[in-house]
């Protein structure tokens, strides 16, 4: 894939960061939004929207990097473990859904109930096996697991900073974020390599005559 492809992937991965964030803030932090339209202030309300566009694009930030880091652990386990590479990664997601439930839970000290832990767990899960059935649809079903350890299992990773504020508004702000920006990286890589394959026979016609 050539440089220019991966700075298009870069800025439209940081467009979806921005505009998810952006939209997240109006749900999650409606009564700030509330509070300068009623009555109007157009300088705070402007300046809130200019907030939150850009933690969504520091949150893109993160998922981009967590997302080449997981294409690298993913080569590394390919060469470390072989076959075994898949049976680990499974391990490793049932892992992380663990404490998903169990660390945040301690950390509430009973504040709240565990059955929204266990539903928040559930949710990512059930959200990154959708997507990863997708990516194995489109791609082949050797692509499920890897694509469900990115959305569990690095995406978990990447929200730790999130779970660490007080409250849950930002921690909400944050994985809506991350796990749209890490859908779009993962189900268009494969459509990037493809058109760079194709850009790739087009102009060496000796690969071309080669396959035909």
């Amino acid at each position: 894939m050539n440089s220019r492809k991966w700075v298009g992937l870069f800025l439209k991965t940081l467009l979806i960061g921005g505009v998810v964030g952006l939209i997240t803030s109006f749900f999650v932090k409606a009564t700030l939004y509330t509070e300068f339209l009623n009555p109007f202030n157009f300088m705070e309300l402007t300046g809130l929207i200019i907030y939150f566009t850009g933690l969504g694009l520091l949150f893109s930030i993160i998922s981009q990097t967590g997302f080449f880091v997981y294409l690298f652990i993913n080569q590394f386990g390919l060469s470390l473990f072989r076959t075994f590479w898949p049976t680990v990664q499974v391990l490793l997601i049932a892992f992380v859904v663990f404490d998903l439930v169990y660390f945040p839970y301690n950390a509430a000290d009973g504040d709240v109930s565990l059955f929204w832990f266990i539903l928040m767990a559930a949710g990512i899960l059930g959200y990154g096996w959708i997507i990863a059935k997708i990516k194995a649809r489109e791609t082949n079903q050797r692509a499920f697991i890897p694509a469900l350890f990115l959305m569990v299992v690095m995406t978990a990773i990447e929200w730790v900073p999130g779970l660490r504020t007080s409250g849950t508004d930002y921690a909400w702000l944050m994985i809506i974020s991350l796990l749209a920006c890490n859908t779009y990286q993962l189900l268009v890589l494969h459509r990037i390599t493809k058109e760079a394959s194709k850009g790739k026979e087009r102009i060496d016609p000796k690969t071309s005559s080669d396959k035909a």
